[in-house]
């Protein structure tokens, strides 16, 4: 076979007949080398079949290109040679197999010399980096190989191909060599092979690549628009001079990171990529620290050329958990760091990061932790992450919530714990704080089954069912507080069961009011640095957003820098809550109001003249606010008019007065009570000139005020005879001493009827104070009832009989006969007894008719 091709005359004739019968000619080698051992080297039918191929490609004639039959050939002949055993066990299988005459060792070198020649005779007579990466493609699996004496093999091939193509490169263009990122790595890396043998050829192969890249990018580049390139070759020139193949041997990943300048973006992502994947199989420590470092290197001097970072960043993650070595694990973080710290590439490498299940593996957790950046990038990456989660709580409500907003948090939490970022940490404390409160808020109630996770994420492990957005959220705040150093304000929501209340639907405002007001106890600058960052962010988002950022904003205008906040940032926005339809904003605007107006040292006076008169047009919305069916409302709105009270003018004044007149004896007690708390101040505020014009309302709430000082409840009984006093005060009346007895009525009728004699003469003319008292005959509360029954049995003695008659007794009776089916047996006495005083009166004679009477009588007497 040999000397046929080697003896055939190549005239027109013989290469026709040869170019009919190519397939034929491989599938017969094909035959040839597929019956020969697979693990022993008994003929010279392998070196022949080399042989043969060199000779006929010297002729123009390529076996090995062109076709699939081709292709399967070359990967055939290459595998027959490469997993052949090693020499020494070849000699040994010699031993104790003779195979005849030849020498087993000396046949081996010679095969493997002729598989050598004839790689180079693919690049001698056709001499293309399209042929180059062909013959890459074949060798590439064993330039990767685990067992030694393979990986030795494939580079010795690979060097005596890059030396032979360094001296016949053909640069006609277009220069095509589709993998040339991935022949540089993997030259690289076995430079630093543990195998000396293997290391000395893959330095060789290296300075030869560098040539072929050095004569390749010098043709293809425009060198007047590329200095730095032109510094680069000049550079290279001088170190191939200077450098034989041992010095490159010696250094070989310096010389690597020359190759950083001529690869374009394709080639730099592809060097990575084989840095990464062939981790894998570096089981050497020193092969894998020396890889770490090449590759840290080369994206530290190139990090802004590279384009496919995802791609990167996905072998990165899955390379984490086979790489065992500490140091190697910290070079490829820190090379996660280089990209993420570069503008170009954070928010592409964070969207990858969050694409992973949470809670985060161990990997992926350390990752986070450990992120190694310059200071002045840690704010930008932190704010990056912190903008993810921001722009899932501007989004439209959605059905489920996004996936990234729950991968977001978990990250920042992971971020807090490792602490590498703690300045930007406290830069942005602000911002963390509230995006985590209202991530907390969106969280509540919430499964993994309610997120929007994407499909098979969750493939080889199931998500516990203790797993939540929540937990998530309140473990990222907690952490942001430790890491932060607020610790006391840490332990003040600990001691009231704060992260409790933030977990809670109907409590969250609570939680969320507890720490903003530990925050401005015990850390009043952050307090500060969160109160103006919540102006611009308290009308963005949904309800969720904007109920948690002005829960926490109310809070802090307890704090006397609120004075500074302009109208429009603090009592406009509260005038817009208190309109809100959201009843929880009423609750917020009216708790803001009454900060601003109780500061300390502060009185209404010392508002400015926009203060003044913002708060003075909020007036007639607060009053309204006291007809609420929510009980907080209309207690703040009570609390905030008592404030304001001595600024209104009369027409307020009078109106809020008949409005409170009517929570009088409202069956919410504490709206009761400082109802008639308010209606007292409001009698002190009136100004002297006024006093006749209100006299009315107040003999109207004389009765009201009487009876519920007989209530069951003690702080209504106390807050209306104290109110009562008031309005003797403004009447300019005594009260007799009875009125303050804290005996009912009922059993100290001595008392009763002193305030009844009282009470008749002063309001006689005045009241009709049976007609009101009567009207109380029918409340729900039995201490009301009884006590307005008995005063209208006392009052008869009081009132003028003859009037009484002329207008009838009717309507007192069928309202007392009523309350005789009473269940109540006190009741059904006391109506009893004043029913029979009411009837009484109804049977006395008209003096005018006896006087009548007794003239007629005289006027018969004999004279």
């Amino acid at each position: 076979m040999v000397s046929c091709s080697r003896t055939l005359p190549y005239d027109d004739t013989t290469e026709s007949f040869i170019h009919s019968h190519i397939a034929d000619i491989v599938c017969i080698l094909n035959m040839l080398v597929e019956e020969e051992p697979v693990h022993s080297l008994l003929s010279s039918v392998r070196q022949e079949v080399f042989v043969t191929i060199s000779d006929l490609s010297y002729q123009g004639v390529h076996l090995l290109f062109g076709s699939e039959d081709r292709a399967d050939l070359f990967c055939l002949i290459t595998k027959s040679i490469i997993t052949l055993p090693s020499v020494t066990t070849l000699i040994q299988l010699q031993e104790i197999m003779p195979s005849g005459s030849y020498n087993t060792e000396c046949l081996y070198r010679q095969t493997f010399q002729a598989f050598s020649e004839m790689l180079q005779s693919l690049v001698v007579k056709d001499p293309h980096l399209e042929n180059l990466d062909t013959i890459f493609k074949q060798m590439d699996p064993w330039l990767q190989s685990t067992k030694d004496h393979e990986r030795e093999r494939a580079t010795a091939s690979m060097a005596q191909v890059l030396k032979c193509l360094s001296r016949h490169l053909s640069l006609k263009l277009p220069l095509r060599f589709q993998r040339l990122g991935h022949l540089v790595a993997l030259m690289a890396l076995l430079c630093g092979d543990p195998v000396k043998e293997v290391a000395e050829k893959a330095a060789e192969g290296m300075h030869y690549l560098l040539r072929i890249t050095l004569r390749l990018k010098y043709t293809s580049y425009d060198k007047k628009n590329h200095p730095s390139l032109r510094r680069a070759m000049k550079k290279c020139q001088e170190l191939l001079e200077l450098y034989s193949i041992k010095q490159f041997y010696s250094c070989p990943f310096k010389i690597a990171q020359i190759f950083e300048v001529f690869l374009n973006s394709n080639e730099l992502c592809q060097f990575v990529m084989t840095i990464l994947d062939s981790l894998e199989n570096l089981k050497h420590p020193c092969t894998q620290q020396s890889a770490g470092e090449l590759l840290l290197t080369l994206v530290k001097n190139a990090e802004s050329r590279f384009e496919k970072v995802p791609e990167i960043m996905r072998v990165v993650c899955a390379r984490l958990s086979i790489i065992s070595q500490p140091r190697v694990r910290r070079q490829i973080i820190n090379t996660v760091s280089l990209f993420i710290s570069r503008p170009k590439y954070t928010d592409t490498v964070i969207s990858h990061l969050l694409c992973h299940p949470v809670p985060y593996d161990r990997h992926l957790a350390e990752l986070w932790r450990t992120l190694e950046v310059e200071l002045p990038s840690t704010t930008w990456i932190l704010w990056r992450l912190l903008r993810k989660l921001q722009k899932c709580h501007n989004a439209p409500t959605q059905e489920k919530m996004a996936y990234v907003a729950v991968a977001a948090t978990d990250a920042l939490y992971e971020v807090f714990v490792g602490n590498r970022l703690q300045a930007a940490t406290f830069r942005l404390f602000p911002q963390l704080l509230m995006t985590l409160l209202i991530q907390i808020h969106h969280s509540i109630g919430l499964t993994m089954s309610d997120v929007a996770i994407p499909s098979g994420l969750y493939t080889e492990q199931e998500m516990s069912s203790e797993v939540t957005p929540l937990c998530f959220a309140i473990q990222s705040t907690k952490t942001l507080l430790l890491r932060t150093l607020c610790w006391q304000e840490f332990n003040i929501m600990e001691k009231n069961k704060g992260w409790t209340l933030l977990e809670g639907k109907e409590c969250h405002l609570q939680g969320v009011s507890l720490l903003a007001n530990a925050l401005l106890e015990r850390n009043h600058l952050l307090a500060h640095k969160v109160m103006y960052l919540l102006v611009p962010l308290l009308n963005r988002g949904n309800d969720k957003h904007k109920l948690t950022s002005a829960g926490f904003f109310v809070e802090l205008l307890q704090s006397p820098v609120a004075r500074r906040l302009p109208s429009i940032y603090s009592v406009v926005r509260l005038k817009d809550w208190l309109h809100h339809g959201n009843s929880v904003f009423k609750f917020l605007a009216l708790k803001g109001l009454h900060y601003l107006i109780k500061h300390q040292e502060m009185r209404y006076q010392t508002f400015n003249k926009h203060q003044r008169e913002g708060i003075r047009s909020l007036l007639p919305c607060i009053l309204d606010l006291l007809r609420e069916t929510d009980e907080k409302i209309v207690l703040l709105a009570i609390q905030i008019l008592l404030q304001l009270v001595g600024t209104m003018d009369f027409t307020t004044l009078t109106a809020m007065m008949k409005t409170l007149l009517s929570l009088f004896g409202d069956v919410r007690p504490d709206v009761h009570r400082f109802s008639m708390t308010l209606f007292g101040a409001s009698i002190k505020s009136v100004k002297y000139i006024d006093k006749k014009s209100v006299e009315n309302q107040v003999l109207d709430s004389l009765v009201p005020l009487l009876l519920y000082s007989q209530d069951e409840n003690d702080a209504v009984a106390e807050e209306s005879r104290q109110v009562l006093t008031i309005c003797a005060q403004f009447l300019k009346w005594k009260l007799p001493q009875e009125v303050y007895c804290k005996d009912p009525w009922y059993i100290s009728p001595r008392e009763a009827g002193a305030v009844c004699k009282f009470f008749g003469k002063k309001c006689q003319g005045k009241v009709n104070l049976l007609a009101q008292t009567l009207m109380f005959s029918k409340k729900a509360k039995l201490p009301i009832r009884r006590a307005a029954v008995l005063f209208v049995g006392l009052l008869l003695k009081y009132v003028d009989h003859s009037e009484l008659r002329m207008k009838g007794t009717d309507w007192i009776e069928n309202d007392l006969r009523d309350l005789l089916g009473d269940p109540e047996p006190s009741l059904r006495i006391i109506a009893s007894r004043a029913l029979f005083r009411v009837q009484k009166v109804g049977a006395e004679p008209d003096p005018r008719q006896s006087v009548c009477g007794l003239r007629k009588l005289m006027s018969c007497l004999p004279t």
